[in-house]
């Protein structure tokens, strides 16, 4: 069986953040940090190359597969901040309408600036998808 690409590594988060492009991101970037710091209660660990991730789950599907992930977190990309919200299926239609400016994947949340969105919405949306995931897989902190 693989192992999943996307796992922690040892490498410096401040050192990511610290590098992020442009100026604005990295600005947006760090501000995310001390968001999902203050939501989570935990500290970050950089998963792959370009994932600030809060938190772990280990997941067991009926294939047999299995592994661990993170619980919630955001990359700093070049044409948008990346929010994972996991468990990603679950109607947050609610929240998001009052978001603000964005797009939506199955997991990700993309946001072009965080002056775009409305912060205490970003909040709870990051608090609602930690405490679904926590329904379904053991989730812990980093």
């Amino acid at each position: 069986m693989t192992e999943n690409k996307t796992r922690p590594t040892g490498a410096s988060v401040e050192d990511f953040l610290a590098a992020a492009e442009p100026e604005r991101r990295r600005e947006d970037a760090l501000a995310l940090d001390g968001l999902f710091r203050e939501v989570t209660g935990w500290a970050p660990r950089l998963w792959g190359p370009s994932i600030v991730g809060y938190g772990s789950y280990h997941y067991r599907y009926e294939t047999g597969r299995e592994g661990d992930f993170l619980a919630t977190g955001f990359s700093p990309r070049k044409a948008n901040l990346v929010v994972y919200i996991m468990p990603g299926y679950q109607d947050y239609s609610a929240l998001l309408e009052d978001l603000g400016k964005h797009k939506l994947g199955k997991s990700c949340l993309y946001i072009n600036r965080l002056s775009d969105v409305d912060e205490a919405v970003l909040r709870r949306l990051i608090r609602a998808g930690i405490d679904d995931l926590a329904r379904l897989h053991p989730v812990s902190g980093s």
